[in-house]
């Protein structure tokens, strides 16, 4: 199914290169040039993380029910928000393998009876709140399964071809077939689903796929009408500043290729600059961007964290966390998701001993208590740290006033001495060793080893 992935990306790759012709977004990391709407993100984002929830592979029930049991662990944990992977019934006509993908929606008002029942996700939002976290559901407005309700009760809400017949978006998501996205009767159901969700079930927010598919005024306007209930937190997966007109956070995307290309050796720390240094540029600082090792996509499409990112793992999950934006964590990857699981099929994530538990634990508490990690216009300025041996290490700090942030990464395989060029030396405490620690005018990292210390 690679080339289901490939297709996403050669579409967001073609929306991106528009996107940037006709509006000519070029902006620096504290202001933008670009004259476009903001919305005002949630108070409770502005410390949060970000936890990828995917129901059927989540526990050997697949429910919403067995997955709420979990939910006091991941608050100790320190998960804030909780995605959940699309809840809703998956079409028959056309699925893929024997459960089918998430994305082929039937009926956007009702849920997959394989997780259980609207009370069952009723009680699991409850759970969520009770513990201070907060949900948002996966939502796809550009298609739905073959076999959907509007097909029989709204065919017009659908493209057709020259004789009549739906046809998919992509020739490889032969499951689902293309919306009007342009049909303004359809937009008002659209968003009046979305309502419903919010209103009545107490949903947080949605994370919108393929968002670059659908017209940007369309999640305008449902922001607007979601935000009078109460609000919302919206996640685009896009790349696109313009989105950013109607959501509080867009994926990294650039960023996860890179990191891809330099934990396969394709690319070298160079790369990391200047994937960096081009989010800084395109899109504003008030913009949340999503920063990952992996998702539902790159974990069944591309690869396991061990064969991504082999002995660095720890190295890119620390990047991710602190370099900038929202850190996102697939759900297994506290255990050492070392699998790639089924999309269409049931293939249970090996829980073991979450080994990565406490890892993660201490990376979230840091972003939540140290402004400098904070999200948007709240958070710290990034400021990287060169050195002697930029090939082999990789230092920055986040600096938000008094607060600091310096994070020291070594992805050599070997333990690695250098000195700052700017001679930054002097008394930090060492996070994860729970010591005080005087960094020299020259330094040295373990292999494929990290320090995040604070001031």
């Amino acid at each position: 199914m690679l080339t289901h992935l490939l297709n996403r990306r050669l579409l967001s790759l073609l929306a991106l290169f528009f996107t940037i012709t006709l509006i000519g977004c070029t902006s620096d990391q504290t202001e933008s040039t670009a004259k476009v709407a903001e919305p005002t993100p949630p108070e409770w984002s502005v410390d949060a993380n970000i936890y990828e929830v995917n129901i059927r592979q989540f526990s050997p029930e697949g429910t919403f029910e067995a997955f709420t049991e979990d939910i006091p662990r991941l608050k100790e944990m320190g998960v804030e928000i909780l995605w959940l992977m699309p809840i809703h019934p998956i079409g028959e006509v056309n699925r893929k393998g024997t459960l089918g993908s998430y994305y082929s929606i039937v009926d956007y008002t009702e849920v997959n009876p394989e997780f259980g029942t609207k009370e069952d996700l009723k009680n699991l939002v409850n759970s969520a709140h009770e513990h201070d976290m907060k949900v948002i559901i996966d939502w796809v407005a550009n298609h739905t399964a073959w076999d959907a309700v509007w097909t029989e009760t709204n065919p017009e809400y659908y493209e057709t071809d020259e004789d009549g017949n739906f046809f998919p978006p992509v020739e490889d998501w032969e499951d689902v077939i293309q919306l009007d996205v342009e049909n303004r009767d359809m937009w008002e159901a659209m968003i009046q689903a979305m309502e419903y969700w919010v209103r009545d079930y107490g949903i947080d927010g949605f994370r919108a796929d393929v968002a670059y598919m659908v017209p940007t005024e369309f999640w305008i306007t449902a922001r607007e009408r979601l935000d009078q209930i109460k609000p919302v937190f919206m996640l685009a997966e896009a790349e696109e500043p313009e989105l950013h007109q109607a959501f509080d956070m867009s994926y990294a995307w650039d960023y996860a290729s890179t990191i891809r290309s330099i934990g396969a050796g394709e690319a070298g720390l160079s790369a990391l600059d200047e994937s960096l240094n081009e989010n800084f540029e395109r899109f504003r600082k008030q913009d949340y961007r999503m920063f990952f090792t992996t998702n539902h996509d790159e974990n069944s499409w591309t690869g396991s964290d061990r064969d991504m990112y082999g002995a660095n793992f720890e190295n890119f999950a620390v990047l991710s966390a602190t370099v900038w934006g929202m850190p996102l964590i697939y759900n297994g990857q506290e255990s050492g998701l070392n699998k790639q699981l089924e999309f269409f099929e049931k293939d249970e994530i090996e829980w073991g001993n979450y080994q990565y538990e406490d890892f993660y634990k201490t990376l979230l508490r840091l972003k939540r208590d140290n402004p400098a990690l904070h999200n948007g216009r709240a958070g710290g300025d990034y400021q990287k740290m060169h050195t002697d041996n930029d090939d082999q290490i990789f230092a920055y700090k986040r600096v938000k006033e008094d607060n600091q942030v310096f994070v020291i990464l070594n992805f050599a395989d070997e333990e690695t001495g250098f000195s700052f060029a700017s001679g930054e030396q002097g008394e930090w405490f060492d996070l994860f060793r729970g010591t005080d620690i005087t960094v020299p005018a020259e330094f040295s990292v373990p292999a494929n080893g990290y320090y995040v210390l604070t001031r």
